[in-house]
């Protein structure tokens, strides 16, 4: 095997082959987890009129402290009938039009009222209670920018701003294929030196929570006719991802058949633990992933190689991936050749976040990775990290 790329280097080398794909508008009730691809700016004021925090009454703070006559009453949803006089109040619920006039409202609790007027007995500060229009955001001010991910908080703010569509990056579309003789769907029996499939589930399943349409391709046995068939169908979409046969077994067909394909090989062989032999590369639009077949090996490489490239496609401002910072709650050894991710079970106390890596770290134990929430990296080096050691970790999607 050629030097191994250091994991920095990889995502270099794999973000640089990306390139952004085009936009579609998007019906906001279907956008989240989309990617803006232009600015999305306010159609309105937010509030688009001055607005009571507060159910209350409305005044004009110079009036107080004192007693005034209640001359209306203002509901959520309708304008105030007139404008308010000098040493007249309405009453006003929590959303309603704030008459002219008025600067203030005064809220309920804080007063004594009676059938024909209300008396304040303290001095009210002009503003109180009152949300301004255009407090929250002006119309055509950017409400959400290009290359944020859209999430609750982002679809509220564009309907409450007036939109009800926005101009997103197009999804990636994405096809997946397991190889292997040795595989069988869940609920098949097995043979003996058969296992069941379970790489193609879990990578659509990580894939499709970065925002990709993806085809789950049925898994193919180790020939070459099978392969070939598969790949070049695979190769159709903006993003392959393989699992298995691209080590250097005679049955591993997958980097050499790729090649006969027409896909330009970047690179093979990264300097971490699990998932040494990826491989990377690219073919005209299509980028490539050859990932291992060891299911944790997969599931490393889909979460630190392939999901950064699937948001970078939708033009994510920071496609990642986005590292937290915590402390460990053992001591591990450090891979002295290669970064290593630890599965772990992440715990929030009141001194920050502590990562329990779980029982079993080899590359074959997915059963094991079930129980983890996180992906600890362990720098390369020579001896141990302590536990309460300051480490970097990956959320699991």
């Amino acid at each position: 095997m050629a030097e191994l790329l250091p994991l920095e280097e990889a995502l270099r080398r794999i973000l640089d082959r990306v390139t952004p794909l085009g936009p579609e508008v998007v019906p906001l009730a279907a956008a989240a987890g989309r990617v803006v691809f232009e600015d999305a700016m306010a159609v309105v004021d937010l509030p688009p009129f001055a607005s009571s925090a507060m159910d209350g009454f409305a005044l004009r703070s110079a009036d107080t402290p004192g007693r005034l006559p209640v001359v209306a009453r203002i509901a959520a949803g309708v304008p105030a009938p007139r404008a308010l006089e000098a040493g007249e109040a309405m009453a006003i619920a929590t959303g309603g039009v704030v008459p002219g006039g008025a600067d203030s409202v005064v809220p309920l609790e804080y007063v004594v009222e009676d059938d024909n007027g209300v008396e304040i007995p303290n001095v009210v500060v002009h503003g109180d209670n009152v949300r301004p229009r255009g407090g929250d955001v002006a119309a055509g001010d950017v409400v959400v920018p290009s290359g944020a991910r859209l999430r609750a908080a982002q679809i509220g703010a564009l309907a409450a701003a007036g939109l009800d569509h926005v101009v997103a990056s197009r999804r990636p579309t994405i096809s997946v294929l397991a190889t292997g003789t040795e595989l069988r769907r869940p609920g098949e029996p097995l043979e003996p030196g058969e296992v069941y499939e379970a790489n193609g589930v879990l990578l659509a399943t990580a894939f499709a929570t970065a925002g990709a349409e993806v085809e789950l391709l049925p898994a193919v046995a180790d020939d070459e006719a099978s392969h070939r068939e598969a790949l070049e169908r695979g190769l159709a979409a903006d993003v392959l991802v393989t699992s298995g046969g691209v080590s250097v077994g005679p049955h591993d067909l997958v980097r050499r058949i790729l090649g006969e394909l027409g896909v330009e090989e970047v690179f093979w062989g990264i300097a971490v633990k699990p998932g040494k032999p990826l491989a990377f590369g690219v073919r005209g639009s299509t980028i490539v992933f050859g990932l291992p077949g060891n299911p944790v090996s997969s599931l490393v490489g889909a979460e630190v190689f392939v999901r950064p490239a699937l948001l970078a496609l939708q033009g994510a401002t920071v496609p990642g991936p986005v590292f937290f910072e915590g402390r460990l709650a053992a001591s591990v050894r450090r891979n002295a050749h290669r970064d290593e991710f630890l599965r772990a079970r992440s715990v929030v106390t009141e001194t920050g976040v502590l990562l329990d890596p779980v029982t079993g770290q080899e590359s074959h134990m997915i059963a094991r990775a079930a129980a983890a929430d996180a992906l600890v990296l362990a720098p390369r080096g020579d001896g141990e990290l302590a536990a309460g050691e300051s480490v970097r970790y990956l959320l699991l999607a």
